[in-house]
């Protein structure tokens, strides 16, 4: 993920909460399904994805789980709470109506009525 992007870095959490809302998922199967699901145009380092795992928990959205999957490994799972589902539906409202709002600004044309008009100031 480009550091400079807010735009992307901002939308983490909700894609992390919506993956959740599916599945229990631990920290690697979640930054490998933002990345293989966006065609490698979202990469969530793990440097970025693991602070934003620890803050959904610190908010009760979120709670983690190991669960020993060989001999020696033991994976450590996340599991989306029920405030974290109502946390999730109140980013994608905010999430649809911003980006209705921004297909709006950029659907619009000037039109000849507002060309010929008087846009003196003063």
């Amino acid at each position: 993920m480009n550091n400079k992007s807010n735009f992307r870095r901002g939308s983490v959490e909700l894609l992390i909460l919506h993956l959740l809302s599916q599945q229990d998922y631990y920290g690697y199967e979640i930054s490998t399904l933002i990345r293989e699901q966006t065609d490698g145009y979202l990469n969530i380092p793990v440097g970025s994805l693991y602070p934003a795992l620890y803050k959904l928990i610190d908010a009760g959205y979120i709670s983690d789980y190991k669960k020993q999957v060989g001999r020696r490994q033991v994976n450590v799972y996340y599991h989306l709470e029920d405030s974290g589902r109502t946390h999730l539906q109140q980013l994608l409202e905010d999430y649809y109506a911003t980006a209705n709002a921004i297909q709006q600004v950029l659907k619009y044309t000037v039109t000849q009525e507002e060309e010929g008009g008087d846009n003196d100031q003063g």
